[in-house]
């Protein structure tokens, strides 16, 4: 078995003194003596090295605070979960500087010393849009997944905001302490989440009635395990109710009920039951239809993302699924294959530029008579006509986007 690290003994034992919460949310972590320069955070386990050892008893404090949150607030598994969603577009460096910035934001507002130079979430956002709220704010709207997303997000007029980001922190010597952890049962994760909301809830009340520490910050902290559903869910669940079909009545046949019940009619001398429709076998193949706004803000890894989606809930319903580029007017529909999805996608002609009208390209989709539409699009333009019978998905990448006049509208920024 591997011993309890040595080298955090004292610094544990310090936030006994000072911060009732963080001392029982470091119950429920491994911390273990390593090789890692600092301190690194690997699920539930701290791994403290010899640079540990060197810095002064107070920043000692910090440095396993801040790890303790990283495991609290199940940073490795939540950076595992963004990196299966992103698939090869996902950069882990990135998503470690949005994690230190919350965390480290959260221990400054705490009164925890760390080590300088320390990356903020209030410095973070000053980065990328020149202006940042008040702590307390930035905290309460801010949680890691969001910020991730914020920061692959290309800014019209100019350079992404994580090559910004990054030559920001690049002088700030950053370097990245959080390692995705290796699970991967639905299962296990979701027992995971409901046990640390449950040491998070007692941990935080703690403080909150010692009146120091972290606790003080109550739960007015948007990253304590983020109730938002990834809109990948949302938009799975809106197609998937889209495609299935419920029981088509003919009136070819007759029901089985109505057979049973017309032969006890003829056999006892009764009323003969009202007729019932017999129940459609066949069911005809759904289909899907994406309408790509080419004119939008829309950067390639959320376009796979959102396509590497709907190609898999069509894979699984056994569904088709046709993808129209557009900007003015609709360039071709193509169908795509399920097996070879991502190569077809890859060899999208893209029009990039000029206006947006969503009137031809509905005409287009409808024409094609799907069982859902489903528009990638910032939807900044007039929104025409509605089709007729057909559900129509809006997929807008900003966070709080406008209503439409008809469809459901979800958002692409969680």
């Amino acid at each position: 078995m591997t011993r309890h690290s040595s080298r955090a003994g004292p610094a544990l034992r310090a936030l006994m003194e000072t911060d009732p919460a963080m001392a029982a949310l470091s119950l429920w972590c491994d911390h273990r003596d390593g090789d890692t320069p600092v301190a690194q955070t690997t699920g539930t386990t701290i791994t403290y090295g010899p640079g540990f050892d060197a810095l002064p008893r107070h920043e000692q404090a910090g440095v396993a605070a801040h790890h303790i949150l990283h495991v609290a607030l199940r940073h490795s598994a939540r950076m595992a979960s963004m990196g299966a969603r992103f698939g090869d577009g996902f950069e882990a460096d990135l998503y470690a500087m949005a994690a230190d910035a919350v965390v480290n934001e959260a221990l400054v507002q705490s009164a925890y010393a760390l080590p300088r130079p320390a990356l903020t979430l209030t410095g973070l956002l000053a980065d990328l849009d020149g202006t940042a709220p008040p702590a307390a704010e930035a905290l309460a709207l801010w949680d890691v997944d969001r910020l991730y997303i914020r920061l692959t997000q290309q800014d019209a007029g100019a350079d992404r905001a994580a090559d910004r980001v990054r030559a920001h922190v690049r002088m700030r010597v950053f370097e990245p302490d959080l390692d995705p952890t290796a699970q991967t049962s639905e299962e296990v994760k979701g027992a995971d989440e409901a046990l640390w909301r449950q040491h998070l809830g007692r941990a935080l009340e703690m403080g909150r009635l010692a009146g120091r520490g972290i606790g003080m910050l109550g739960h007015r902290w948007a990253d304590i395990l983020p109730a938002d559903t990834p809109w990948e869910v949302v938009l799975r669940g809106l197609v998937t109710r889209s495609l299935t079909d419920a029981a088509q009545p003919t009136w070819r046949r007759p029901a089985r009920r109505w057979v049973a019940m017309e032969a006890e009619a003829r056999r006892s001398g009764g009323p003969s039951p009202a007729f019932e429709p017999g129940v459609l076998r066949h069911i005809a193949v759904p289909r899907v239809v994406v309408c790509l706004d080419a004119s939008s803000s829309i950067d390639e890894a959320r376009l796979g993302m959102l396509l590497g989606e709907i190609a898999g809930i069509v894979r699984r319903l056994a569904a088709e699924v046709w993808v129209i580029p557009f900007d003015e007017a609709p360039r071709g529909a193509r169908r795509i294959d399920p097996a070879r999805w991502r190569s077809d996608l890859e060899e999208l002609d893209l029009p990039r530029g000029g206006g947006t009208d969503f009137g031809p390209v509905i005409a287009a989709a409808a024409h094609l008579r799907p069982s859902v539409i489903v528009i990638l699009t910032d939807m900044e333009a007039d929104l025409g006509p509605p089709p007729r019978s057909v559900p129509v998905i809006w997929a807008v990448p900003s966070g709080t986007p406008p209503v439409p006049t008809f469809g459901r509208v979800i958002s692409l920024a969680r």
